[in-house]
């Protein structure tokens, strides 16, 4: 199937529901199990940050939906297409970017594309404009002749990106897209992969960069244990689970225990990092509490970096 008549089937027997819809899926690998009774449904024109520690689940579930790996229960539809059954249609109309680079380093920029490009069927008529165009969407025109092994890493990325973007798919899955990258280069990503989600792109991102899903994600599906455990946007998720201010106490452990024993007396969330224990929603401390916790707290926001930590129990790395 051809990727327009692909799109063109997904339309129409997907519209105005689900890009991306996983009911009771489970993998196992032996006795250990990666996906736990997944339920996930992904907006079309959306971008869903997949958020959680390693061993969460996450790539096990990008894996699934491109039929990498079979799920052992329940039923995955990716743009219309019951997958693994129809994987092959489904494959044609989304783009995948690996969290493992797979570059051919002997090939120019251009040629990784052109090859892609002919082996998802762009027709031929089309195929320059659109090799043209992934270059420009990852500002890589003017290095289309650079063989990848001479591309620097945040170059390598932005290829693997315009490579998925070839054949101008319906949806885009991204694992790790930024994983191992220097800050710099990795808000240079993120600047490309904004601009997916203005395109009205679908986009399921998985990553474990708490402000990498802030910031590109309408909403946040937070997985732990094979389980989507909260989902909303991430202003939604950050007033449910941690409030609007956080109350910082560093010092010895048996001050942060006292800290920690009198906020949970009180109902409060708090969140042990290191050094210090945050006291979450703290807009709420009455002031008997307040006094009892002392002076010597510092105030901040509230982010999605506590809820990620109070829910999963896990550093952010």
């Amino acid at each position: 199937m051809t990727v327009q008549r692909a799109q063109l089937a997904a339309e129409e027997g997907e519209a105005g529901s689900a890009a991306i819809s996983l009911r009771g899926v489970v993998k196992r690998f032996g006795s250990f199990t990666a996906v736990d009774g997944l339920d996930l449904d992904v907006p079309a024109g959306s971008c869903l940050g997949l958020l959680g520690p390693n061993g969460a689940g996450k790539s096990t579930t990008m894996k699934m939906l491109t039929a990498q790996a079979v799920a052992d229960e329940g039923r995955i539809r990716v743009l219309g297409f019951e997958v693994p059954a129809r994987s092959k249609q489904a494959r044609a109309a989304m783009g995948v970017v690996p969290q493992q680079d797979n570059l051919d380093e002997e090939l120019t920029a251009r040629e990784n594309l052109e090859i892609f490009a002919h082996l998802y069927r762009v027709p031929r008529r089309e195929r320059r404009k659109a090799v043209d165009d992934a270059l420009a969407i990852a500002h890589l025109t003017e290095r289309q002749g650079t063989k990848v092994d001479d591309l620097s890493g945040g170059m390598r990325r932005r290829l693997l990106i315009a490579r998925g973007l070839v054949h101008r798919p319906a949806l885009v899955l991204l694992d790790e897209p930024t994983v191992g990258l220097d800050p710099q280069v990795r808000a240079e990503l993120w600047g490309l992969i904004d601009g997916l989600r203005s395109r009205g792109t679908t986009v399921l991102m998985s990553t474990h960069y708490i402000e990498e899903a802030e910031r590109l994600a309408d909403e946040c599906a937070l997985m732990s244990h094979g389980k989507v455990i909260a989902r909303g946007s991430p202003a939604e998720l950050v007033a449910e689970y941690a409030g609007e201010r956080v109350v910082e106490h560093y010092g010895p452990p048996d001050r942060l225990a006292e800290v920690e024993r009198a906020a949970r007396a009180a109902g409060l969330p708090t969140r042990r990092t290191g050094p210090s224990v945050s006291v979450l929603k703290a807009e709420t401390i009455p002031p008997s509490l307040d006094e009892e916790l002392g002076p010597d707290g510092v105030r901040r926001a509230a982010n999605l970096e506590d809820v990620f930590v109070v829910l999963t129990g896990e550093r952010v790395e």
